[in-house]
């Protein structure tokens, strides 16, 4: 089955401490202290593994609804924005800032006041759940419905499963999604509760474990998947998951621990064992609306993901045209693109976009749709990595990152001609001393060059008189083996073999039209440059900082905020706190808080 909006899966019972202990709290508080009878508790409905899970159809749809679940971990509606732009934008990393407001108090644009206990400023319209809390609790709640699933089908009548084998794989993939959401909270987190059972009773005193306790399970419930999933062209439907999903992500929880042999056997499985290739000839048969493409472009052209002749997709995450869920789509365009329709004048005075519909001025154009700069890709990210190959690598193609800019306003005399960038500065910083400030030639949100692979220049689907206002439909990856021969070099680079990393890198970098690196040239920065060339916009740039111990140096070394140059990134930012209310909340254990967002720890104001 294709997963969308309308599968959905609703539950009742909250994960953690927080949302447990909450709701007894807040119905206290309209109790008179002599209404006794409205104190006792009267269950009108509730999600149990008996109700909602008794068929292999229920079951079906709360697998889909954790598909839907984690799908709207990836892509936004107006809810949850400074989330997910740093959960897959790489805001507050080294790849990409805040561009419409760098000074903001939003968007991750300063450690120091953003990544608090007490949480932080989220969404868009006001009342959203703050940052912090987002993070800790979106992983729980998929974990409870995991163990949801798992209790259901081990309770569903055997003869009620449709084929051999199915139930095992129902369960497997139930666990991928909890080891998904586990991986998530020990990198930002650290020790977090590990449940591997689904709650059904207000519980206040549950215990951090240690993170070798989360990774056990992590590793458990992905080596289950690796036999129990099905192999890829077995699975029920697009975007399911498979055995070659469950070793990548198993590679990268070996990654997350420095297991490093264990991390090359994972990745060698996905590339040898089920018939995925890099793709390295064209597919799809589409081409740009410039009339250019190359197999990158392929990639990521609208309705490519799912097509067998892409033997690249591991992993792809289901969007749907037209529906209702206003979360079917996703922000490529609004997100990542520049804030074009915003640039004041052209050089003789008049609008430097003046489009006409109507009698509707100042419309988009259908080429841009409505970017908003919400994730601005850095200097390392949009010129950097790329000064060495800079005509060769396809990745840097016209087609897969916009770097030419034209007015438009036939009342003009600039009409149609390219925009200089020379004309437009902001400040910027060495990123080799992080000192000595220049000018970079372009803007921070009005022009800036757009990477392609989050949009679908010129396919309109919804809202066309603000051309999409920066939705998109395309369905995108959650995994794709270019991702995997970068994991093993990662790896490799881990138990010193230079020359084996180098082969890897070199998958990707020859199917690129780029220059083979050599053995010598391999560090772990070149990687992260790497990975950052092939993934932009693709990965959590979060985790892979984390686990390779560069997420404070290369944050306060590239992240060029004209506003705040490395994002006061501090020590103990290295693991983000624990949401103060769940500390509050979790009355019968105490927790201590995560190192330095204690005033009296040492940590507290370290660089």
């Amino acid at each position: 089955m294709k997963i969308n909006n309308q599968t959905k899966q609703y539950s009742g019972n909250r994960m953690t401490a927080v949302f447990l202990a909450l709701a007894l709290a807040f119905s206290m508080n309209f109790v008179s202290c002599d209404d006794e009878k409205f104190l006792e508790e009267e269950v009108y409905s509730t999600l149990l593994t008996n109700n909602a899970y008794g068929t292999v159809v229920g079951i079906r749809q709360g697998i889909a609804g954790m598909h839907q679940y984690v799908r709207n971990s990836f892509y936004w509606g107006e809810e949850n924005q400074d989330p997910i732009g740093i959960w897959l934008g790489g805001l507050g990393t080294d790849i990409a800032f805040f561009g419409e407001e760098p000074n903001s108090n939003r968007w991750l644009c300063n450690y120091q006041s953003y990544i608090v206990p007490a949480g932080s400023t989220s969404g868009s319209h006001g009342g959203s759940p703050t940052t912090i809390h987002y993070f800790w609790e979106r992983p729980f709640r998929i974990i409870q419905r995991a163990n949801y699933v798992m209790q259901a089908c081990e309770d569903l009548d055997p003869e009620k499963w449709e084929s051999p084998g199915q139930k095992e794989a129902f369960i497997a993939e139930a666990k991928f999604f909890r080891a998904w959401a586990y991986r998530h909270l020990v990198s930002f987190f650290g020790a977090v509760p590990v449940i591997d059972y689904p709650t059904t009773a207000p519980k206040t005193d549950y215990e951090r474990d240690d993170v070798s306790v989360a990774f056990a399970l992590m590793e458990a419930d992905l080596t289950a998947g690796t036999t129990a999933l099905p192999r890829r062209g077995d699975e029920e439907g697009f975007g399911r998951i498979t055995q070659g999903a469950a070793w990548q992500l198993l590679c990268e929880v070996y990654l997350e621990q420095h297991k490093y042999n264990e991390a090359v056997t994972a990745a060698t499985h996905v590339i040898n064992d089920y018939g995925y290739q890099l793709m390295t000839e064209r597919f799809g048969g589409q081409n740009s609306m410039w009339g250019t493409g190359d197999v990158y472009f392929d990639l990521f052209a609208m309705n490519n993901q799912n097509v067998p002749a892409n033997t690249e997709a591991i992993w792809v995450i289901q969007f749907e045209p037209g529906t209702a869920d206003q979360n079917s789509n996703h922000r490529g365009g609004r997100c990542w693109g520049p804030a074009y329709h915003r640039l004041p004048t052209a050089p003789d005075g008049k609008k430097a976009y003046n489009f006409q519909n109507g009698t509707t001025d100042n419309l988009y154009t259908d080429t841009l749709g409505r970017g908003v700069s919400w994730i601005r890709p850095t200097n390392l990210t949009t010129y950097y990595i790329w000064e060495n190959d800079w005509d060769n690598d396809i990745r840097n193609a016209e087609h897969n990152i916009k770097r030419h800019y034209y007015y438009y306003n036939p009342d003009s005399e600039w009409h149609l001609k390219e925009i200089d960038f020379s004309k437009f500065t902001y400040t910027d910083y060495d990123p080799n001393t992080g000192l000595s400030l220049r000018e970079r030639n372009d803007t921070c949100q009005f022009i800036f060059p757009f990477f392609l692979k989050k949009f679908d220049p010129g396919n309109v689907l919804t809202n066309a008189a603000t051309m999409g206002n920066g939705d998109t439909f395309k369905d995108i990856y959650g995994m794709r083996l270019g991702e995997t021969y970068l994991l093993r070099a990662e790896a490799y680079i881990g138990l010193g073999d230079m020359g084996k990393a180098a082969d890897d890198i070199n998958m990707v970098r020859t199917r690129a039209h780029a220059k083979p690196v050599a053995a010598g040239d391999v560090n772990i920065d070149y990687l992260l440059d790497e990975r950052a060339r092939e993934l932009y916009g693709e990965d959590c740039r979060h985790f892979v900082l984390r686990r390779t111990g560069k997420l404070i140096e290369r944050v306060r070394k590239y992240n060029n905020n004209p506003s705040r140059p490395g994002l006061n990134i501090m020590k103990k930012h290295a693991l983000w706190p624990i949401p103060q209310s769940e500390i509050e909340l979790n009355i019968g254990s105490k927790w201590e808080q995560n190192p330095g967002y204690d005033p009296s720890h040492p940590d507290y104001n370290v660089f």
